[in-house]
């Protein structure tokens, strides 16, 4: 008994070794010697979403109705009426500009000089028609005369105190002499500007200024009001650009009312470009060839299928991918450098997402 106890023993020993002998299943499982394990992967399914292109830039809150009011003739400032900040109706007087001695005896002059070409008018009328002189003598005299009284009628404007009045509703902005200063004709009193008229105003770099036009979507956000975005539209763009900057000026409208205050700082993002339905991957997976040709490695039954692909916008790492790559399909994005086509690959994690 025991010498059969032995051999049994040692058949089950043979039995247990057996398998991971040279021709064991075991040994089948592991790869040969010398060969190279699939590569390792990272993919990402492709999307469909929302893509929109979008230009990031500055502006200054400006207003387009603005006046600057001067006088018309030399005289003191009297009755400056208006400070900066204030409210003004239209047709509300600003300021008085006052005459001086002068133009009083401008008026006196004018008036003898009428009375002048008067009589002379008077005397040309009697002599033509008694036929000493021709008929063109009166039409002669009769143009010095109202000449001589178009100047009265001007000395006498220019002789009264003249009002400098508001030409619209809206805020004074400078007010540029007080009262008792004498000033020149045609030098700046007050400026003011129209509230209602205030944009954002931006620059556009050259190589965008094709592509903002009126109605363009803007998203602003303002310093002045944190953590708030106001959209709006481009209203109106230059025709032209400046040549210094080389850059197009264009006017943001807010959509709804904003109290702003001329000089505010903007940061405004234009929509320069929407797809709606856009097919996306990472930028990543797109690889482009020394012919110029672009590509994308998409994963089948373990396998990485090389396609030609044609590429739309670019936003904010993604591509829009118009074709080559269907919905749902898994892309490589890491690994794919020195991957061919057919090649059997592993998924880093074993997962598409």
């Amino acid at each position: 008994m025991k010498k059969m106890h032995g051999v049994l023993a040692g058949v089950v020993a043979v039995g247990l070794l057996l398998p991971w002998g040279p021709g064991g299943a075991a040994a089948q499982d592991r790869p040969k010697e010398g060969a190279k394990a699939p590569p390792v992967v990272a993919v990402h399914k492709a999307q469909v979403g929302l893509v929109s292109r979008t230009l990031e830039l500055t502006g200054t809150a400006t207003p387009t109705r603005q006046a600057r009011l001067a006088s018309p003739s030399e005289g003191p400032v009297q009755n400056c009426r208006v400070r900066e900040g204030d409210r003004v109706q239209r047709g509300q007087r600003l300021v008085t500009i006052g005459r001086s001695g002068a133009a009083a005896a401008q008026v006196t002059a004018a008036a003898e000089a009428v009375k002048e070409q008067e009589a002379e008018l008077n005397r040309v009328k009697i002599l033509v028609q008694s036929g000493a002189l021709p008929g063109s003598q009166l039409d002669t005299a009769r143009a010095r005369y109202e000449g001589a009284r178009a100047l009265l009628a001007k000395a006498r404007e220019l002789a009264g105190d003249y009002a400098v009045e508001a030409p619209w509703e809206g805020v004074v902005s400078k007010v540029l002499v007080k009262d008792g200063d004498f000033v020149a004709p045609r030098a700046p009193l007050v400026e003011m500007y129209d509230p209602r008229s205030l944009v954002i105003r931006v620059a556009i770099p050259e190589a965008h200024s094709i592509e903002v036009s009126r109605g363009t979507p803007a998203l602003v956000q303002l310093d002045a009001y944190p953590d708030k975005t106001f959209p709006g539209k481009v209203s109106l763009v230059y025709p032209d650009l400046d040549p210094r900057m080389r850059t197009r000026t264009a006017e943001v409208t807010l959509e709804r009312p904003v109290d702003l205050i001329p000089g505010m700082f903007a940061r405004l993002k234009l929509t320069l470009q929407t797809q709606t339905e856009a097919l996306t991957v990472p930028g990543d997976a797109v690889l482009v060839t020394p012919q110029g040709e672009k590509v994308a490695y998409v994963i089948r039954d373990g396998k990485a299928e090389r396609r030609l692909v044609q590429t739309g916008l670019e936003v904010n790492g993604r591509v829009q991918i118009l074709s080559g790559i269907q919905a749902g399909e898994l892309v490589v994005t890491a690994g794919n450098e020195k991957l061919k086509d057919g090649q059997e690959v592993r998924v880093q994690g074993g997962a598409g997402q």
